[in-house]
């Protein structure tokens, strides 16, 4: 069973075709409700809140955040790393379209120092989604 964190704006960048995203298991239907009726803004507010939620519980999130220009599409919490699909938005400048989306894998990584960092390691491009 994993998490899912989904961006309402991204999903409207997928292809027509592309199924609704399904909510995790045991996800109250009054909650699964009210984030399917936000909008981007407001998912994005909403997710920002629940990871400060975790935090404030001391309950580990994903150590994920997306980089300038991209979109996080999905996050699976799996046992010893995290899968993500992001969608990446070059500049203006020199762009050449969208890309994405992709996949990685995100394990967490420690340093000499004792500290944890992500460490991302690139899949592949994703190009059917279940």
């Amino acid at each position: 069973m994993g998490v899912n964190y989904v961006d309402s704006a991204a999903i409207s960048r997928m292809a027509p075709d592309s199924p609704k995203p399904t909510p995790p298991e045991g996800l109250p239907d009054q909650t699964t409700s009210a984030l399917t009726d936000l909008d981007a803004a407001d998912l994005r507010r909403a997710i920002i809140y629940a990871q400060e939620l975790l935090q404030f519980r001391k309950e580990p999130g994903p150590p994920i955040e997306p980089n300038a220009g991209e979109d996080i599409l999905r996050v699976t919490e799996h046992d010893g790393y995290t899968e993500v699909v992001k969608h990446s938005h070059p500049g203006e400048e020199g762009s050449d379209g969208d890309r994405g989306p992709y996949l990685y894998h995100v394990t967490q990584e420690r340093h000499p120092d004792g500290t944890e960092k992500p460490h991302w390691t690139f899949i592949g491009v994703v190009t059917d989604e279940e």
